[in-house]
């Protein structure tokens, strides 16, 4: 039997954490294999965005016509059962009355995103809205990337205290008072 290791402090018990999560999760020398899907998913929402944010039917004279096409095509397929009838009633009555705000939120949270992972600011909140996203369009009926950016982008944010130390969290985060200190081990 496997014996499971603990301090106890207080009335509190701490389990540590198994050798591999705790290398990948809370050591800089992982920090290599999050600056590459980082980068990988940053690259991928920038892109995206970009193109989002230089249509005209995303965010100029007729913003909004996108995403009610898109929403349009997500409650066609609540009848397949691609989609569910309780996040088909909330595109009818939230987002499509409200395509225009929609549209832009859409599109330069995109651009933000992907600019956040990239330069690896706030990266664990950047890789949360994204994996947001990822979900609204998975729940919307579109599979295209969305599993493999959503799973990259969990993956980021459970390595949220080392995924931008290569990047710019490794001096924004403690200026922010993030409650985390550096220990250095041989």
């Amino acid at each position: 039997m496997v014996e499971l290791r603990k301090k106890q402090v207080g009335k509190n018990v701490i389990v540590d954490e198994n050798p591999l999560s705790s290398w990948l999760f809370s050591n800089t020398t992982s920090a290599w294999i999050w600056l590459v899907l980082r980068v990988y998913l940053g690259y991928s929402w920038l892109m995206a965005g970009i193109g989002k944010v230089t249509s005209d039917a995303w965010t100029g004279e007729n913003a909004g016509v996108a995403i009610e096409g898109f929403m349009g095509g997500a409650l066609a397929k609540v009848e397949e059962g691609d989609v569910a009838s309780w996040y088909a009633a909330f595109l009818e009555s939230v987002v499509i009355p409200n395509a225009v705000p929609f549209s832009y939120m859409v599109a330069w949270g995109e651009v933000l995103v992907g600019l956040g992972l990239i330069v690896g600011l706030l990266t664990g909140i950047a890789a949360f809205f994204g994996a947001t996203m990822n979900m609204s369009f998975l729940m919307a009926g579109t599979v295209s990337t969305n599993p493999i950016m959503f799973m990259i982008a969990l993956l980021i944010i459970m390595a949220w205290k080392v995924a931008g130390w290569y990047g710019l969290d490794r001096w924004a985060l403690p200026k922010l008072g993030t409650p985390w200190s550096v220990k250095y081990k041989d």
